[in-house]
């Protein structure tokens, strides 16, 4: 059984670790296999998205040397495939103050076997 929760935790993790590199977060193909067409967010701003809105939002982000990062992942299933990952992240831009959060996600297996986030939450943490 911990074999499982640690090849779970693993591959949300790598799920993840994708929606931080700026070339996943610039492909509609990659972002609509990683998000569920439910999904929603609540981002570190306070601004509420959709899936469509925050696909759009992503796509205008430019590739401006931007880096996140992650440390202090886990994961905590809250039903038969759906689990609760949570994280801090840190958002360095050239010439700019590093940006920390905590974040949140709920991540759900579809009937395709296939991992999606469905909610997100981003909170400024200093």
């Amino acid at each position: 059984m911990a074999d499982d929760t640690d090849d779970l935790r693993a591959h949300i993790r790598s799920l993840e670790e994708q929606l931080l590199d700026q070339t996943v977060r610039n492909t509609r193909t990659t972002l609509e296999t990683l998000l569920s067409p439910d999904f929603h967010e609540i981002g570190s701003s306070g601004r509420l998205y959709t899936f469509d809105a925050i696909i759009a939002a992503l796509l205008e982000e430019p590739a401006d040397g931007t880096t996140r990062t992650m440390t202090d992942f886990g994961i905590r299933p809250l039903a038969a495939n759906v689990v609760l990952a949570t994280y801090r992240s840190e958002r360095s831009a050239p010439g700019a103050s590093p940006a920390r959060a905590l974040r949140s996600s709920i991540w759900r297996r579809d009937p395709d076997n296939r991992w999606r986030m469905v909610f997100h939450q981003g909170t400024p943490a200093g």
